[in-house]
C-alpha cells in the first residue's frame, strides 16, 4: 500500500477526546493510509488505552509524562522517541505525547524553533510547516487544555474524502496544508546535498555526515524510514550537543 501511496497534503483536526482518536485512527488505516502517514499530539492520553497502531501495552503512558527506561535518556529538551512515540516538552503546552513523524520533525529541525530565545512554541512549528499563524494559536490551546491534535498525509484528490472523515469521526478546526511533513532524505543519502533543508540547517557539517551514516545504516537494514531517522537523531544527541542557536555542533567530550 505505501509504494503506491501519493501523499501530497497534510489534513489536521483536534479532537476533544481520546477515544475519538484511537475510532479515528482505525478509519485513516482503513482507508489505506499508512501507519508512518499519522501523526497524534496529546497531553493526556490514558494508561489503560490502546492508540491503534502508536502504542503498545507495554509503552505505558501516565500522566502525559514519563521518565527512565520506557522513552529512553534526554534528548536536548525532549525525550526520545520510542517506536514512534515519545513525550516532548512545549513551552505554553508543557510536556505532551508525540506519535508518528511530527515527532520527528518536533525533536529534529523544529527544535530551535522550540527552544530558542522566541519562545513561540508549537505555533513556531506549525507556521513553518505552512499553517495559518491564527489556527496555528487554536491548535496549541486546545492541546494545551488537553484535547488532542491528529495529522494525515494524504493525496490531494482524495482531500475531500478525508475531510469528510475526520468531520464524523467528531474531528474540529479542520485544516488542510498544501504540503506533507519534511523527512530528512529522499531515499538513501548519499552526500549533505540530500538532506533536507529544515534537517541540514541543525546540524554542523561534522554532525550532518554522523547522521547521514547512522541513518543509511538503520535504513539498509530495516527499510524504515521512520526508525531510521529516530536513530539518526538519537546518535546526534549522543555525540553532540545544540550550540545556542538550536544547531548541534559541539562535540561531546568522551570520558
Amino acid at each position: 500500500m505505501s509504494e503506491v501511496y501519493q501523499a501530497e497534503r497534510t489534513i489536521s483536526a483536534v479532537f476533544k477526546e481520546q477515544k475519538q482518536i484511537d475510532d479515528v485512527i482505525r478509519r485513516l488505516l482503513d482507508r489505506g493510509v499508512p501507519r508512518d502517514r499519522i501523526s497524534v499530539m496529546g497531553r493526556n492520553f490514558q494508561s489503560e488505552t490502546r492508540i491503534s497502531g502508536f502504542i503498545s501495552k507495554k509503552d505505558v503512558i501516565l500522566g502525559g509524562l514519563r521518565t527512565g527506561a520506557v522513552f529512553g535518556s534526554l534528548f536536548g529538551s525532549f525525550l526520545s522517541l520510542l517506536t514512534g512515540v515519545g513525550v516532548l516538552f512545549i513551552p505554553f503546552v508543557g510536556s505532551i505525547v508525540a506519535a508518528g513523524p511530527i515527532g520527528a520533525v518536533l525533536l529534529g529541525a523544529a527544535s530551535g524553533a522550540i527552544t530558542g530565545s522566541a519562545g513561540a512554541g508549537l505555533v513556531s512549528v506549525l507556521t513553518t510547516l505552512g499553517m495559518p499563524e491564527d489556527k496555528a494559536a487554536i491548535y496549541q490551546t486546545r492541546l494545551q487544555a488537553g484535547e488532542f491534535l491528529l495529522m494525515a498525509e494524504v493525496p490531494s484528490d482524495r482531500t475531500g474524502e478525508f475531510q469528510l472523515l475526520l468531520e464524523s469521526a467528531g474531528g474540529e478546526e479542520i485544516q488542510v496544508i498544501e504540503k506533507t511533513l519534511a523527512r530528512p532524505c529522499p531515499g538513501v543519502c548519499n552526500s549533505p546535498d540530500d538532506l533536507s533543508p529544515e534537517v541540514r540547517a541543525h546540524l554542523s557539517s561534522e554532525a550532518q555526515r554522523t547522521f547521514i551514516d547512522r541513518y543509511n545504516a538503520v535504513l539498509n537494514e530495516k527499510s524504515d524510514e521512520f526508525n531510521a531517522e529516530q536513530a539518526a537523531w538519537e546518535t546526534v544527541r549522543q555525540q553532540y550537543d545544540e550550540d545556542e542557536n538550536g544547531v548541534w555542533s559541539k562535540a561531546k567530550v568522551k570520558a
